[in-house]
C-alpha cells in the first residue's frame, strides 16, 4: 500500500510563508500527477496545485503567484511553497498522487492555519 507522508503544516501570521512536503513510499516517478488539495470546514476539497511528470504545473486562481509546487527527485519529495499567506488559505492540505493505471492515493492531511 502506497503511503503519502505529509509534513510542514502549522500556524503562521497573514503574509507569512510555509513549506509543505509530501514524501511517497514509492518513487515520485511512479505517479502522474502529484497534486496538493485543500479543504476548509464546510467547503468542498479543492485543487491547489498540480505537478504532472511532463508539462506545465497548474495552480488554482486563488493561489497563482503565491504558491509553487515542485518535485525534488533526489529526496523523492514534492513540496508546496506557500508565500504571502492569507487567512482564507486556512485549511487541511492533502497530498494526492495518481498512477498511470488510475489508482489514487491521498495523504492524511496537514493543517495550515493563517491568523490575522
Amino acid at each position: 500500500q502506497v503511503q503519502l507522508v505529509e509534513s510542514g503544516g502549522g500556524l503562521v501570521q497573514a503574509g507569512g510563508s510555509l513549506k509543505l512536503s509530501c514524501a511517497p513510499s514509492e518513487s515520485i516517478f511512479s505517479f502522474d500527477p502529484i497534486s496538493w488539495y485543500r479543504q476548509s470546514p464546510g467547503k468542498q476539497r479543492e485543487l491547489v496545485a498540480r505537478s504532472p511528470r511532463v508539462g506545465s504545473r497548474q495552480y488554482a486562481d486563488s493561489v497563482r503567484g503565491r504558491f509553487t509546487i515542485s518535485r525534488d527527485n533526489a529526496k523523492n519529495t514534492v513540496h508546496l511553497q506557500m508565500n504571502s499567506l492569507k487567512v482564507e488559505d486556512t485549511a487541511v492540505y492533502y497530498c494526492y498522487a495518481n498512477t498511470p493505471g488510475g489508482i489514487e492515493y491521498w495523504g492524511q492531511g496537514t493543517q495550515v492555519t493563517v491568523s490575522s
